[in-house]
């Protein structure tokens, strides 16, 4: 599914009207009536006291029709407004109008003492204050009413996204409304699905409104939700060799589980072949660890870290490679992070670069721009900082903006590691990943999604389409591994351990896993 903008989403609004004759006051109608509809599926409405808060913008006009919905059919609901009605423009000035004349109590909140008593009675609220064009901290009468109801322990309701939260970017303006369920529209919000965001909106409807489907599948909508892609059929008479050759260039003497975890979690994950290059000295203890991969002991640094002697060989070897994965725990020794740079430079083959490997060409990004085979980066906030040269906290402020400015620039594929990782392309396309649980983030997560993402190019996908699978395909095993073991106490181990069954599963149970193992965005 697209995911718009804010900015975008107004455009759409206008051209629904523009173009396709679809009055405002039946936008605001569709809008409301779509919440409406998820309430009810929620709720009984003959049970419940709806208090309904209202600020002045169209989020507000929303709510307006909302409450008439259900005063309509029977419900109990009073309409509490932040600000003043002389403020409602057009639809939203309309729908005023008309709740004015109806026998439905609207009352201006003065202090936030003035609802304490609303909230007490009240069984659900349904927050319609602010929208998703919120830019600036949340403060003053809005402040305290927000924290209000997420103190009062009533079913929340949000429209459009929960008050406080930023449209573009999911952070939390100073507070915001802890939902319990959101109805947004159009499409979804980039807001709507990052953290922390996403976990305060609760259970996430979307109406398209009537908008037709040329509106909101345009191609001018460059995000998106990271959909499941069909796996290519196993060939029944295929050997090792037809399901991938990969050469991994990993590992140094402090570095134990980084080459471990990404080699064979590409052979739990449906790999053939996976060949690693690590130093002397470690090589012993990963064969008795994992006896299937193919190990290639290099010549070393005095500190224990592939030594760049190796260069010649591991480009003669990279050449009988269908890809190379090029970083994951090869230390920061600088004679190894140059060997880095000049295989970064000079391998023809797709390259996937991880972990140490991203430190190294983060000094001379020159070295990758030039690369005419596809390179992917699987980048955490702290590497992609190194790499954009912006802190972390202004990374997490503009996360898809930067994302496609860099993967634009770079030429490259680009996983933005973290929950609900992001995937970049050179084209500016971005998808938002949604499988994945907080008990993947634990050491050495990275390196399983990194054979992960190798064994999906192995199995067959595009470069890119590889890297959208092996990203969903990880979260997809943790997400397994979370529901037999729960979250706390996952290792990198177990997410490994789980593919195998999460391969199976999404195989035998396609239609099952993309329509209802993620109950994640539901269709009004």
């Amino acid at each position: 599914m697209k995911v718009s903008s804010v900015s975008q989403m107004r455009d759409l609004d206008q051209r629904a009207i523009e173009e396709f004759g679809i009055d405002e006051v039946i936008l605001m109608e569709n809008a409301g009536q779509a919440a409406y509809f998820a309430i009810l599926n929620e709720s009984d409405l003959g049970e419940q006291n709806f208090l309904i808060f209202c600020g002045t913008g169209n989020n507000g006009g929303d709510g307006l029709v909302v409450a008439r919905k259900i005063h309509s059919n029977g419900g109990r609901v009073k309409v509490l407004l932040l600000g003043d009605e002389s403020k409602f423009k057009r639809a939203a000035k309309r729908n005023f109008e008309i709740i004015s004349k109806l026998p439905i109590e609207v009352q201006r909140v003065e202090s936030p003492e003035f609802i304490k008593s609303d909230l007490l009675q009240a069984t659900t609220v349904v927050d319609a204050i602010l929208g998703t064009g919120l830019e600036k901290e949340v403060g003053g009468l809005y402040r305290a009413i927000i924290q209000l109801i997420n103190e009062s322990g009533k079913k929340v309701i949000s429209i459009d996204i929960p008050s406080g939260i930023n449209g573009n970017t999911g952070e939390v303006m100073g507070i915001a409304v802890n939902a319990d369920h959101t109805i947004t529209y159009g499409l979804p919000k980039p807001g709507n699905l990052l953290y922390p965001g996403y976990e305060m909106g609760g259970k996430l409807w979307v109406s398209h409104i009537s908008f037709p489907p040329s509106l909101y599948n345009s191609t001018t909508i460059k995000v998106e939700t990271n959909d499941p892609i069909k796996l290519p059929q196993r060939a029944p008479a295929g050997h090792k060799g037809d399901f991938g050759e990969v050469l991994f260039i990993a590992g140094a003497a402090s570095y134990l589980g980084a080459p471990y975890f990404s080699t064979l979690s590409f052979l739990k994950a449906g790999g053939g072949y996976s060949r690693l290059a690590t130093p002397k000295s470690i090589s012993s203890f990963l064969a008795n660890k994992g006896s299937e991969i193919v190990l290639l002991p290099q010549e070393e640094t005095p500190s224990g870290s592939i030594s760049p002697q190796n260069k010649d060989n591991l480009l003669e070897l990279s050449e009988k490679m269908d890809m190379v994965v090029l970083g994951p725990g090869l230390s920061l020794n600088e004679a190894t992070q140059e060997l880095v740079r000049e295989l970064a430079k000079e391998v023809k083959k797709p390259l996937l670069i991880d972990g140490d490997g991203i430190t190294a060409i983060s000094k001379d990004l020159e070295i990758i721009r030039g690369r005419k085979a596809e390179l992917i980066l699987t980048p955490h906030l702290g590497e992609m900082s190194r790499i954009t040269e912006k802190s972390i906290s202004q990374i997490s402020k503009n996360k898809i903006e930067i994302l496609q400015k860099t993967a634009r620039d770079l030429s490259a594929v680009i996983v933005l590691k973290g929950a609900h990782s992001l995937i970049g392309y050179p084209d500016e396309r971005v998808f938002i990943n949604l499988s994945g649980n907080s008990g993947m983030a634990t050491a050495g997560s990275g390196d399983v999604l990194t054979g992960t993402i190798a064994a999906m190019f192995g199995l067959g996908l595009s470069p890119q389409d590889s890297v959208r699978m092996g990203v969903f395909m990880h979260g997809f095993s943790g997400d397994l591994a979370a529901r037999e073991k729960g979250e706390d106490g996952i290792t990198a181990e177990d997410i490994m351990n789980y593919l195998p069954l999460a391969l199976k599963t999404y195989r035998d149970d396609f239609e099952e896993v993309t329509k209802d193992f993620y109950h994640t965005i539901h269709i009004i």
